[in-house]
């Protein structure tokens, strides 16, 4: 079973030091399974529902869309801080780590002092499996978006503001048919809209030669990485000689499959440095690491710095983010 960062005995005091919730499904009575349709308050409501104030981290177990219609709204997902502006998308995938800040702005007293218009979108929430073998697989649902966020150029925008309107329109609209009808509409205004979005340049990364096999290396990895770092494991257990990854794995993202793992444990080291109070050697361990010296060399080594310079060095320029 793959880690899970579960963040249980984290410090509240400032900022950063904050839980890293995991966030499962909710439930959606009265509508489709696997799908929710709502609005910025919406989302709100249902990070409140966790026992979380609306900025702290998140863990999704599903699939994230915003479409943002006008105003401006700061977040992280994983390491990357970004901005979601008006006529936006921002995607994010199972198991990343999300953090939307803004939203306490909304709520009295903040809302009358806001320099910036109120921020106004939609928030998709969907499971995987409510979309079809075909679309999953074309959308390449398992590949997470390069490009945060994600901007239609003014071609490409009609056509997907155009399906997010259907959406939203047919799924708040239960009673104009039966609900099996009701949900295979909604099952394929959101196929379009996942389709449109994943063929947006920055959506995905291309497909290429050996990428089937790059694709169960990418699963393999993303399961056992706190327990597996040298890419000999891996073929082992799939069946490939590492020359074959290592191929496969150039392919698909430029690097070497020693490489592509070593990338994903310094990701999941940044991830507890920087939004958990975790000790840099209880990281260590959670990642796999027989002591805090070998950690700290190999984190060192693939970062340039040591974890508690980074968790300073994180922290300080989130925090400045914030102000700006």
């Amino acid at each position: 079973m793959g880690l899970r960062a579960n963040a249980d005995a984290f410090c509240a005091e400032t900022d950063y030091l904050m839980d890293v919730v995991d966030f499962p499904f909710p439930a959606t009575p009265g509508g489709p399974p696997g799908i929710e349709v709502t609005d910025l308050s919406g989302w709100a409501r249902r990070v409140r529902g966790l026992g979380a104030d609306t900025g702290t981290p998140v863990r999704p177990g599903f699939h994230l869309l915003f479409a943002l219609h006008e105003g401006r709204l700061p977040c992280t997902v994983d390491l990357t801080e970004c901005v979601i502006g008006g006529g936006e998308w921002l995607w994010v995938r199972p198991g990343q780590l999300f953090r939307l800040r803004g939203l306490q702005d909304l709520e009295p007293p903040h809302v009358a002092h806001r320099a910036d218009p109120e921020p106004r979108g939609t928030v998709i929430l969907f499971q995987p499996s409510f979309l079809g073998a075909a679309t999953v697989i074309t959308a390449q649902l398992d590949r997470r978006a390069w490009r945060l966020p994600l901007a239609p150029a003014p071609e490409a925008e009609a056509p997907v503001r155009q399906t997010l309107a259907m959406l939203e329109s047919q799924y708040h609209r239960l009673s104009d048919l039966p609900l099996e009808v009701h949900v295979e509409v909604v099952r394929h205004l959101l196929s379009i809209l996942v389709l449109r979005l994943s063929s947006l340049p920055g959506g995905h990364r291309r497909r290429a030669a050996g990428d089937d096999t790059f694709r169960r290396f990418q699963l393999a990895v993303e399961q056992d990485f706190a327990r597996f770092h040298q890419v000999a494991d891996y073929a082992t257990a799939l069946g490939y000689s590492v020359r074959t990854l290592t191929r496969a794995t150039n392919t698909a993202v430029g690097r070497s499959a020693k490489a592509f793992i070593d990338d994903r444990l310094v990701t999941e080291a940044k991830r507890l440095l920087l939004h958990t109070d975790l000790a840099a050697h209880t990281v260590g361990e959670r990642l796999g690491f027989p002591s805090a010296t070998v950690f700290t060399r190999f984190f060192r080594t693939r970062s340039g710095e040591t974890p508690a310079g980074f968790r300073a060095r994180a922290r300080v320029d989130g925090e400045d983010s914030g102000r700006g």
